[in-house]
């Protein structure tokens, strides 16, 4: 059986049809501009094609997490504002200023120094729990020192907070949107752009959405809450089954031979390991979370230790050959199935594909 070179091993079918839904249903639902998280590579995705894919919704901007993701966007013709989340650093200033992105100031300090040296818009984080980065909302001394500063800054264009449980306990989201709108009224005054849903707090409804709401795993195909709708899938991670072997009752399945065969099995070698994406985290049996793939339309256990290139699944009845394509996540095994049963989240399953899997676009 023959294949296109790309699709030999392994590779990543991208709907960004599927992507275009779930930012509808999410603006929808919180009824205000997106501001699109773009960051780790459109979480694996590819964030050139994903930009170009939400650029139809009319967004306010993009957001990424390093000066580098912004202007791999620039470059490929992304005009939208690029907002940069994670807290400016001195060395960043300069390629933030030449490149035009809307930097994060975090601290007084760096507020200090980026309205010395620029007029250019920026965005002030507030931090209301996350005790991640930005100005406590309870450190009185650093609030009135950025207050003061921000009383004459011609470019402070935003200011934002980030929940840390949306997804799981609505009231810790309640309980820092009281603080932030608490920092908000000492503050010299409102500046336009107010934001602070993420892909859960958004899909709540107008309660969170001020004007901008922050969307990321919800947009890429994984789950963002029991109590959310469920996205359309995005991503599919296949693999072609390389070898087929029968494998004797009590012989050994790769490294460390932590799996053995209870009977004579059917083992399939897939092209695709844990350099690929998926995790090296055996089966765990103890507690009910089976890892499967999908394989001729049902579901099959994945067997001894994945290895960096390959891994193995077992078919009890016999029925598969070189050549067939399984689907890691995607298809039956949902991403966030895949995810909790090698003990992960969706974030890290998607952001954990390799740079030589190859990325087909729909």
């Amino acid at each position: 059986m023959t294949s296109p070179p790309d699709t030999a091993r392994a590779w990543v079918d991208v709907d960004l049809a599927a992507l275009v839904a779930n930012a509808r249903t999410l603006s929808k639902a919180c009824g205000t501009r997106l501001l699109p998280m773009l960051k780790a590579n459109g979480y694996g995705l590819g964030a050139v094609p994903v930009a170009r894919a939400l650029d139809a919704l009319d967004p306010w901007g993009f957001g990424v997490a390093t000066v580098e993701e912004g202007i791999a966007l620039r470059r490929s013709g992304v005009s939208r504002p690029i907002l940069v989340v994670s807290p400016l650093s001195a060395p960043s200033v300069d390629p933030v200023v030449e490149h035009g992105f809307r930097p994060t100031i975090a601290d007084p300090a760096m507020l200090h120094r980026w309205i010395a040296r620029s007029p250019a818009p920026f965005h002030l984080e507030i931090d209301t729990g996350m005790a991640r980065s930005g100005v406590r909302w309870d450190d009185d001394a650093a609030l009135r020192e950025a207050a003061a500063a921000l009383a004459s800054a011609t470019g402070w264009e935003g200011v934002f907070t980030h929940f840390h449980s949306a997804d799981t306990d609505p009231a810790s989201v309640a309980t820092q949107w009281r603080r932030f709108e608490a920092v908000l009224s000492g503050l010299p005054r409102r500046p336009g752009l107010v934001h602070a849903a993420n892909s859960a707090a958004a899909l709540c409804g107008r309660a969170y959405a001020a004007d901008l709401v922050r969307p990321g795993i919800f947009l890429y195909g994984g789950g963002a809450g029991p109590a959310a709708p469920s996205p359309a899938p995005v991503a599919a991670l296949r693999a072609r089954v390389l070898a087929v072997r029968s494998v004797p009752a009590g012989d050994s399945v790769s490294y460390g031979a932590a799996w053995r065969a209870p009977r004579r099995t059917t083992v399939a070698t897939l092209g695709v390991g844990y350099a690929d994406g998926l995790p090296r985290a055996t089966p765990r049996s103890g507690d009910g979370v089976p890892r499967h793939i999908e394989l001729r339309g049902r579901a099959v256990p994945l067997v001894g230790r994945v290895t960096m290139d390959m891994s193995m699944v077992a078919v009890d009845d016999g029925q598969v050959s070189v050549g067939d394509v399984a689907t890691v996540f995607g298809g039956i095994v949902s991403l966030d199935d895949q995810a909790r049963a090698a003990g992960t989240i969706s974030y890290e399953m998607l952001t954990a594909l390799g740079s030589r899997v190859p990325r087909h676009y729909r």
